[in-house]
Parts: structure tokens; C-alpha cells; sequence
């Protein structure tokens, strides 16, 4: 997590109308150089303030896409992307070196992202491949990476041959991986989560064929991360031991209340079950319908009139389908009634938004020219092996020119 300096104490004095008249002021100023990108998991304060809505994939795409489509005489400048770090990485890998992109707070990190560090994930490279090999086994190890993590993760990644997916396309880059070789093993990282769920609808006993590399144990002496070397052996995909803070807080037991409660109902209700595959693989067995925030808001946006739903992701989302979904009568709540909040996601406020814009419209230089703050780059190098990763997704889930093709904007 990087330190973000504190804001001038005016900021915090503003109500929420002050803030939202500022910043719907400066987005008139800035115009079309300006582009306000919002991750489903913001507060309704910051969403509303959004030019475009959507997963982190899903922005940065949009990121490259106004940006490499802007007129020349009315140039995208500027990406405010209120989402998290990692987030903000993949924006700037996709768009030309012209565009800033900036992340209001650069504390908002993400947890998941951060469990997968570059050092410690070449380590466990090293140390797996040297178990195998000890072993007889002469496969290959594919490693693929969740879009849920850093730049440096997606560089060696895209360095050893491997892929990223999305929460969406993750069965077929699974499927991909599994056939780069007559002996492969995957190595799936950041979510143990998303890999374990993804490994069984490939139709692997995930009981007996997967076992999970912790790298907190291999920081305390244990060389395989907790696994044996003939766990090692027998799995066909390395789970990294990552989880997303939010989605680990719905436990099979909030999936039991829902049926208890449905069946002392009068009528006998049904509650569908609908939960992001970020849920630990007992949620996602005891639900009805497990997909990706895309698929969870079209399923609602979709579903009968009348119907009942028990949503299993952030509760932003959830609460802001719920009001939409009532107006159509049907029935939202989320799975769990604990605070399922991505608190590193809400550390991007109104207050944090109003400053970064201020900068830009000139309001803290002497001169009145813009001051870019908070920008988020990756290094070249960097950039190149992790796009790689972003690519040979594409290519196996989109006939589109691949992501490499944004590069030539610069």
C-alpha cells in the first residue's frame, strides 16, 4: 500500500453537496480531456460522478478505447480511475504514454492483489519446479494470474509463458493452460478461490489433485509453502494461498440460513443464491448461479418479476441493484448481513476526487496550470511481459486486435 498525504483540512468541512456541486464543476472545466472511470464496488457518492461503470478489466478497456479514439484537437489527458491500485495499472499499460492515469487515493490498495509479491512468487517458481523435478516429473507449469493483481505478477506471468484471466473468461484460460503440454500443472494466482472453483468445473477432484502454496509459510522455513513434494506431484493446479477480504466473509452457513428461512416461510419462498466465484468453494457448491459482477448484474437486471435473490459480493453493488431491481418487484438482499465492504475501494471519496480534479483545473499552482498528482505508471519492461499475460487472454476470449495493438498509440 503506498502513503497518501493528507488533504487540506477544507476538504472534510465540505458537505456532501458542496462536494458533489465542485466536482460536477470541475468536470465542466476539464471537459473532454477529462475521463472519470468508476468500479462497481464505489459508493454511490463517487459512481455518480462516473463517465463509465464497470469491473476493473472493463474500465481499462474503455480507458484505451476513449483515449485511442479521442479527436486530436480534443485529446484525452487525463484518466481519474476510482477503483484501486492494481486497477489503475492496467489502465496505464493500455493507454498511450500521453494519457496520466491517476487514482485519487494511493492508499486504495487491494488486499488480494498484495498477497502475491513479485519476489516471493519467482521463489515459489523456483522451489516447485526444483520438487519436480527431484520427483521424475519432466511437465510443464503454467502459471496464470487473476487480473486481481499487480503489474509485476502479470509481467512473470506473461515471462513464463502463462496468461491472465478474468473471473469471467477463467474456465477458458484454464483450459487453455491445461493443454500447452501432454503433463501440465497450473499455478494459479492470486485467488485460491477462483482457482480451486475454476479447477473443478474443469472436472479436477480439487480434493485430491490441487494443493495450495502459501508463501507466509515459506517465509517461516517451509520450502513448498505448506505442500509436500508428493502433494506437489499429484495436483494439477497450485492454488496461491490469496483471497479477496470481502468475498471470504460469505460462509456456507449464510447459504443455510437463506434455505431455512425460505422453507419456514409461508408461501415456501425459493431464494436463488447468487455468488461471485471469489466465494470459497463450499459458498459457490451451496448456490444457485455463480459468475462474475458482469454475469451477477445482468442475472439480476434479467430475472423474473417477482423473483428473490440472495447475492453473495460487495455491498455497494448488491444495495445499488436491489433499489433498481425493486421497481421491477423483484427481490435483492445480500447473502450475508455482515458488513461485506471493499474498505481499500471506499478510501476513493468525494473529497479525495474534488483534490485530484483541483490539481488539474490549476487550483493549487500559481500559474493556474495543471498539476498532475497521485499518477500511476509501469515501468516498460514491465509493461511488456505483463501485456503479454493481457494478450494471450484476449486472444483465447475476444477476436479483437489484441491489447498490444493500444502500445502503437504512443
Amino acid at each position: 500500500m503506498l502513503w497518501q498525504p493528507s488533504l487540506p483540512e477544507n476538504y472534510h468541512k465540505m458537505t456532501g453537496q458542496e462536494l458533489a456541486e465542485a466536482i460536477a464543476a470541475r468536470k465542466r472545466e476539464l471537459g473532454s480531456a477529462l475521463v472519470i472511470l468508476g468500479h462497481h464496488y464505489q459508493a454511490d457518492d463517487i459512481i455518480a460522478h462516473a463517465d463509465h461503470t464497470g469491473d476493473s478489466l472493463k474500465l481499462s478497456q474503455i480507458a484505451a478505447r476513449v483515449a485511442g479514439s479521442a479527436p486530436k484537437d480534443r485529446p484525452v489527458r487525463w484518466v481519474v480511475f476510482c477503483g484501486v491500485h492494481f486497477m489503475a495499472e492496467t489502465a496505464d499499460m493500455l493507454t498511450p504514454d500521453a494519457v496520466d492515469v491517476i487514482l485519487p487515493d494511493l492508499s486504495a490498495g487491494c488486499s488480494m492483489a498484495d498477497m502475491a509479491q513479485y519476489e516471493e512468487t519467482v521463489e515459489a517458481w523456483k522451489s516447485i519446479h526444483e520438487s519436480l523435478t527431484a520427483q521424475g516429473w519432466n511437465g510443464k507449469v503454467v502459471p496464470i494470474t487473476y487480473v486481481n493483481s499487480t503489474a509485476a505478477i502479470k509481467a512473470f506471468v506473461g515471462a513464463n509463458g502463462g496468461a491472465c484471466c478474468t473471473s469471467s473468461n477463467a474456465d477458458k484460460v484454464f483450459a487453455w493452460a491445461m493443454k500447452q503440454a501432454p503433463d501440465v500443472k497450473v499455478l494459479f494466482l492470486p485467488d485460491q478461490h477462483l482457482g480451486r472453483n475454476t479447477a473443478a468445473r474443469f472436472g479436477i477432484d480439487v480434493g485430491a489433485h490441487t494443493c495450495v502454496y502459501d508463501p507466509r509459510r515459506a517465509r517461516s522455513g517451509d520450502e513448498l509453502g505448506g505442500a509436500t513434494p508428493e502433494q506437489l506431484l499429484a495436483s494439477r493446479a497450485i492454488l496461491w494461498a490469496g483471497h479477496c477480504s470481502v468475498h471470504k466473509l460469505f460462509r456456507p452457513e449464510h447459504c443455510d440460513q437463506i434455505r431455512m428461512e425460505d422453507r419456514d416461510h409461508p408461501e415456501h419462498r425459493r431464494t436463488k443464491i447468487l455468488v461471485h466465484p471469489e466465494c470459497c468453494k463450499e459458498v459457490v457448491d451451496k448456490s444457485d448461479l455463480a459468475g462474475s459482477t458482469e454475469f451477477i448484474i445482468e442475472t439480476i437486471r434479467k430475472s423474473e418479476i417477482g423473483s428473490y435473490w440472495a447475492v453473495g459480493t460487495e455491498v455497494h453493488l448488491v444495495n445499488r441493484l436491489a433499489r433498481e431491481a425493486r421497481g421491477r418487484g423483484v427481490h435483492v438482499r445480500i447473502l450475508s448481513d455482515c458488513q461485506c465492504l471493499c474498505t481499500t475501494m471506499s478510501r476513493i471519496d468525494p473529497p479525495h476526487l474534488l483534490w485530484t480534479l483541483d490539481h488539474l483545473a490549476g487550483r493549487f499552482s500559481k500559474d493556474g496550470k495543471p498539476k498532475v498528482v497521485n499518477k500511476i505508471g509501469v515501468h516498460p519492461e514491465v509493461r511488456r511481459d505483463a501485456l503479454k499475460a493481457l494478450d494471450r487472454m484476449l486472444g483465447l476470449t475476444n477476436p479483437t486486435p489484441k491489447f498490444e495493438a493500444a502500445t502503437a498509440l504512443d
